[in-house]
C-alpha cells in the first residue's frame, strides 16, 4: 500500500488536536501532523500572522514537502488559499465543512463571528474578518479534492459544498446526515475511511 504525508489544519478554534480522532484511524505508516494556528483560540499570536492570508503563509512554511492538505471549517478556507498560492506544496486537498472560499452569505450560512466576539472580547480583530471570495480562482486548483460535509450544517450549508464541487475540476463530495459542524471529528472512523479511499483511488 502506498504511504502519504498529511498536514491537518483546524478551524477557528485553533487547536490541531481537533484532528486526533481522525489521525488515529488512518494507516499507521502514513505520516500525519496537525498544526496549531497562531492567534486562534488559546494558541499564542505571532507578529507575522495578522490576517488569514498571512496564516496561509505560515501554514505553507510548515510544509516540508508536497503532500496532502486537510482543512476544517475556517482551516478549509486557509487550505484553499494556500493551494492557490502554493500549488507545488499540495498533491491532494481535503476540506471538511469549509467556512469560506465562496460567497457564504448567498448560501444562508450562520455567521459564527458575533458569538465568537462576545465569548472572547480580546480576540484579535483579524480573526473575525470575512474571508475573501475565491470562487473565480477555484478552477485553477487541479489536484484531486475531497469534500466531507454534514447535510444540515448551519455554519457551512451543503450548498457551499455543492458550489465548491461544481467549481473545482477534480472534486468529489461525501456527505453525512448530520447538523454537526464538527462532523469529521464526530464521525472520525467514517471520515478517515473516506480520506483513505480517496487518496488510494487518486494516487498518481
Amino acid at each position: 500500500m502506498p504511504t502519504f504525508e498529511l498536514t491537518f489544519v483546524p478551524g477557528a478554534a485553533g487547536l490541531g488536536a481537533f484532528w486526533d480522532p481522525v489521525r488515529r484511524e488512518l494507516p499507521s505508516d502514513w505520516r500525519t501532523r496537525a498544526l496549531d494556528l497562531p492567534g486562534l483560540g488559546p494558541v499564542p499570536a505571532r507578529a507575522d500572522v495578522q490576517s488569514y492570508a498571512q496564516l496561509a503563509d505560515h501554514v505553507a512554511g510548515q510544509i516540508e514537502r508536497r503532500g496532502v492538505l486537510v482543512g476544517h471549517s475556517m482551516g478549509g478556507y486557509v487550505s484553499l488559499d494556500l493551494t492557490l498560492r502554493y500549488p507545488h506544496l499540495v498533491s491532494h486537498l481535503v476540506l471538511t465543512v469549509a467556512s469560506g472560499g465562496v460567497d457564504m452569505a448567498r448560501h444562508g450560512t450562520l455567521d459564527w463571528r458575533p458569538q465568537a466576539r462576545s465569548e472572547d472580547p480580546e480576540r484579535a480583530e483579524w480573526t473575525l474578518a470575512p474571508s475573501a471570495d475565491l470562487a473565480a480562482e477555484l478552477h485553477r486548483i487541479e489536484v484531486p479534492v475531497l469534500l466531507i460535509w454534514a447535510t444540515r450544517d448551519p455554519i457551512s450549508p451543503l450548498g457551499v459544498a455543492e458550489e465548491l464541487a461544481a467549481r473545482l475540476p477534480r472534486a468529489r463530495l461525501v456527505t453525512f446526515d448530520s447538523d454537526d459542524h464538527w462532523v469529521a471529528r464526530a464521525r472520525a472512523p467514517e471520515a478517515a475511511q473516506a480520506i483513505r479511499d480517496f487518496l488510494l483511488e487518486t494516487q498518481p
